[in-house]
C-alpha cells in the first residue's frame, strides 16, 4: 500500500493539467505545439477512443461504476504484492491513479477532459490526458511483468 502516494501524484497532475487546459484552451480549437502534437480541449462522455460517447448519458454512470470496481480490485491486488516487487507495485499504482483521475471528471463533470492531440498527417490519435497516459504506461508495465521471467528466491 505504500505505493498509493504515486496514485495520488497521478491524480493531482491529471487534475492540475486538466484545469490549466480548460482555462487556457477553447473547446475543439487546436493549438500547435510541435509537428505531430497539438493541445486540443475535448470533452469525452464515452470511454477510450470515445466509445459510446453518443449514447444518452447512461454511459457516464456505467463507466464510473466500472472504474470504481476496477480500482477497488487493483487496491486489493496492490495490498497483496510482496514488498520486493517494485515494478508491479508501480504499474498498479499508475493504473489506479489514472482511473481515479478520470473517475473524478465523470462524477464532477459528466465527461472526461482530454487535451493531448497527437497526429501524423491527417490521422489523429484520439485525444487523451495525463490519467490516460498513466493507465497506458501502467498497463504496459503489467504486461511486461506478466511475460518476463521471474527470479527464483535462493
Amino acid at each position: 500500500m505504500r505505493w498509493l502516494w504515486l496514485s495520488a501524484v497521478v491524480v493531482v497532475l491529471d487534475q492540475v493539467t486538466k484545469a490549466i487546459a480548460s482555462e487556457l484552451l477553447a473547446l475543439y480549437e487546436a493549438v500547435p505545439v510541435l509537428p505531430g502534437f497539438n493541445l486540443t480541449l475535448m470533452h469525452n462522455t464515452g470511454a477510450a477512443f470515445s466509445f459510446l460517447s453518443d449514447e444518452g448519458g447512461w454511459q457516464r454512470w456505467f463507466f464510473a461504476a466500472v472504474a470504481v470496481v476496477v480500482t477497488a480490485m487493483l487496491v486489493l491486488w496492490l495490498r497483496r504484492v510482496p514488498p520486493g516487487q517494485r515494478w508491479l507495485s508501480i504499474a498498479i499504482a499508475l493504473v489506479i491513479g489514472g482511473a481515479l483521475g478520470n473517475l473524478w471528471d465523470r462524477f464532477m463533470l459528466g465527461y472526461v477532459i482530454d487535451f493531448i492531440d497527437v497526429y501524423a498527417g491527417r490521422w489523429h490519435w484520439p485525444a487523451f490526458n495525463v490519467a490516460d497516459s498513466a493507465i497506458t504506461v501502467g498497463a504496459a508495465m503489467l504486461l511486461f511483468d506478466a511475460f518476463r521471467p521471474q527470479r527464483q528466491s535462493p
